[in-house]
């Protein structure tokens, strides 16, 4: 599992959010999500920064590039 679908499952988590509710926040499909959480697929750069904006978190964080959320 890579830092990107580990901090999307931990965030999803802490917020007490189902995938199906994210999926239609944000139009995409729910394959593709749930891809995303087991580290099968990476995010398109559109996709990324819809998740860091729904999660109100920066891209840097999602990555692993910093810890810090903001």
């Amino acid at each position: 599992m890579s830092i990107l679908s580990e901090r999307m499952l931990l965030l999803r988590k802490e917020q007490g959010l189902t995938q199906e509710h994210i999926v239609l926040e944000l139009e995409i499909p729910l394959r593709s999500y749930r891809r995303y959480e087991q580290g099968e697929r990476e995010p398109s750069i559109e996709n990324l920064c819809k998740l860091a904006d729904f999660y109100h978190v920066s891209v840097d964080y999602l990555i692993g590039r910093t810890d810090d959320k903001g």
